[in-house]
């Protein structure tokens, strides 16, 4: 059970890493015509953007599946890729685009700093030249603000 347990909860921190280099090299590298609804105006609450996370949950039910076939670990990474995935759904939707119907405010430092730093990664239009690319970590305000001056010009 405890070695369940740290699959589960090694994934989701893993997943911190996967989700920020996919989201750099894949979602503002060659996947941009997906992620571009992202960087846009919203129209409705759907953008194709969420196809990302469309294979990301099945992704997780493949490994869910797997794991239930015999491959015990893999259901505890799958039960981590989904994890991930609802708390992306939660803060990222929820908290910094507020999609929900009673939109909340970040209250603390650490969601403050997260909800900053997005705001600073949506502050470049297009595809080249953004910042603070990762969903539950962000680098300091300061260091995003300077990256963010050196890359303008």
């Amino acid at each position: 059970m405890l070695f369940n347990l740290a699959v589960l909860f090694g994934t989701l921190v893993a997943m911190e890493g996967v989700g920020t280099l996919a989201h750099k090299y894949v979602m503002h590298g060659w996947g941009w015509w997906l992620h571009r609804s992202h960087h846009e105006p919203q129209l409705g609450m759907l953008e194709t953007n969420d196809l990302y996370l469309v294979a990301l949950g099945l992704i997780a039910l493949a490994l869910v599946a797997l794991g239930k076939a015999g491959h015990a670990p893999l259901q505890w990474v799958g039960a981590g890729v989904a994890g991930y995935g609802v708390a992306y759904v939660l803060a990222h939707d929820g908290l910094f685009h507020r999609h929900w119907p009673r939109a909340p405010k970040p209250v603390n430092r650490y969601l403050k700093r997260l909800y900053r730093a997005h705001r600073l990664h949506h502050a470049v239009k297009g595809r080249q030249g953004s910042v603070s690319f990762g969903f539950f970590y962000a680098p300091p305000l300061r260091v995003l603000k300077g990256q963010l001056k050196r890359r303008r010009g």
